[in-house]
């Protein structure tokens, strides 16, 4: 994964993975489970990452694996703060903005070193609620981040519903 060019998700194709990646409850335990599962991806593929997960802007799982440094961990506030602002993932923002011809920044209300709509933060959502939290992973190329971060939602929502993906 790391050091390969990843083709830019469409919109459309962003816009289905939100309504395919809701759960039915979040809590605390699910976050941990979500987390030492992402841990787990990284790992098995040495990738230097940062992760974290977040409810309602308290923080239930945080990892700093080898090769990442505090700059990974500014670099999740600010996707974090585009997705609490938002209510979309970091990449859909930043493909909205780029289709719309607008940048993030002072015309949107929003100082550009706070915010970075850039790869890697996806909303947790709650079926019938909405938006409760955030997981995050910094430390690759954006696009890159996006799909672990994705790739680990799916594993943790067919695992909760007893399904297996087809190359399980």
């Amino acid at each position: 994964m790391a050091g390969t060019e990843s083709p830019v998700p469409t919109i459309a194709e962003l816009e289905e993975q939100e309504s395919r990646l809701e759960f039915t409850h979040f809590d605390n335990l699910d976050a941990w489970n979500l987390g030492v599962r992402l841990v787990g991806l990284a790992t098995e593929r040495a990738l230097p990452v940062a992760i974290d997960i977040r409810r309602h802007g308290q923080q239930l799982f945080h990892a700093a694996l080898p090769g990442t440094t505090p700059e990974n961990d500014a670099w999740i506030e600010r996707k974090i703060r585009v997705v609490d602002r938002f209510a979309a993932a970091s990449l859909l923002v930043r493909l909205r903005l780029a289709e719309s011809g607008q940048a993030l920044d002072a015309g949107l209300g929003v100082d550009p070193a706070q915010y970075a709509a850039h790869g890697g933060c996806v909303p947790l959502r709650i079926r019938g609620v909405g938006v409760v939290g955030t997981v995050t992973v910094s430390g690759l190329p954006q696009v890159q981040d996006h799909a672990l971060v994705v790739e680990a939602l799916e594993g943790a929502l067919a695992a909760a519903t007893g399904t297996h993906r087809p190359e399980e």
